[in-house]
């Protein structure tokens, strides 16, 4: 076991693990450490806590030390130096006639380095403009390009939930979200429901994917015949996953079709693995709208898909 504390950066939402040595550090606490971009300045969201050390997955580095009031003032010229260094990138970004959005800047702690990101459709030549800025600043530059997920990660906000992003706060990984987790969890395939800030599907409908998987295996489809324990043989008019409860239409003994609703424990069927999303209950407009609907889902999906691998 090695005793480590979690580190987390302004523009990283990943969880960096460093040696804390034989200082007092605690989850608050900032401390200056050194990393692959250089010496920085970090926010400790953990710690210090045991672990294996299969977990730790590159060299583990020392801190350098827990942040002094002078390292704190430091940190704080260089974010107002941030501001600047955008509105002069910006500006230069328009004089190359560049299509790219910037979306912020950062300088390392020891301002040796510093690093613009931004979003674009696609590939950028930005040689020249990098060359312009390192006249202009006469220190590294580094442009970085990310997609609308990790846009919305770094600049944070709040969700249709009233929270702040989950990608802003604790994710340190974008899962893949597809459009049959909604289905999955039937939740209405409208994408203006079912998308994020970012305008990609929301993270956070691959939080209760497993308890849905597993529930819906426990669960006729629509459609499907099953057998009841009072005697009784229906088709299944509508399931609630949640609750575990099926209305099947049946013919009762005065030979007229009736919905009852019954618990699935009460039911004899043969469980499907495949769960298909029905279409009962719509009227043609409707089942029309949801195959547009499904189209600009399955667009989100597949830029989604770019970006990642662009990145």
């Amino acid at each position: 076991m090695i005793e480590v504390i979690g580190v987390r950066f302004r523009t990283n939402g990943k969880i960096y693990y460093f040696d804390p040595l034989k200082y007092d550090v605690k989850q608050g606490d900032h401390v200056i450490v050194e990393t692959v971009r250089g010496v920085e300045y970090g926010s400790v969201v953990m710690g210090r806590r045991s672990i294996g050390e299969k977990e730790i997955v590159a060299t583990l580095k020392p801190i350098i030390r827990i942040a002094t009031k002078k390292d704190d003032e430091q940190q704080q010229r260089n974010q107002e130096k941030c501001k600047d260094a955008f509105l002069i990138c910006q500006k230069k970004i328009e004089k190359h006639k560049l299509q790219m959005k910037l979306i912020d800047a950062e300088y390392t702690f020891d301002t040796n380095k510093l690093l613009f990101y931004f979003s674009a459709d696609g590939r950028v030549d930005f040689r020249e403009l990098v060359r312009d800025l390192a006249n202009e600043f006469r220190t590294r530059i580094e442009l970085r390009q990310i997609g609308v997920r990790d846009e919305a990660k770094l600049l944070g906000g709040l969700g249709v939930c009233g929270r702040p992003f989950c990608c802003n706060t604790y994710l340190s990984e974008f899962a893949s979200v597809s459009i049959k987790m909604a289905k999955e969890q039937n939740i209405s395939l409208n994408p203006a429901k079912i998308s994020g800030v970012c305008g990609r599907l929301m993270c956070c409908l691959t939080n209760e994917q497993e308890t849905y998987e597993y529930l819906n295996s426990q669960m006729p489809n629509v459609g499907d015949y099953v057998k009841t324990a009072d005697g009784y043989s229906g088709e299944v008019q509508s399931v609630n996953v949640l609750r575990q409860k099926v209305k099947v239409i049946i013919t009762n003994d005065e030979d007229e079709k009736e919905i009852v609703e019954y618990k699935v424990q009460d039911l004899q069927f043969k469980p499907s693995k495949k769960k298909h999303y029905s279409k009962r209950g719509r009227n043609h407009a409707q089942e029309q709208d949801a195959d547009v609907d499904i189209k600009e889902l399955e667009s989100l999906e597949k830029n989604d898909e770019t970006e990642s691998k662009l990145e």
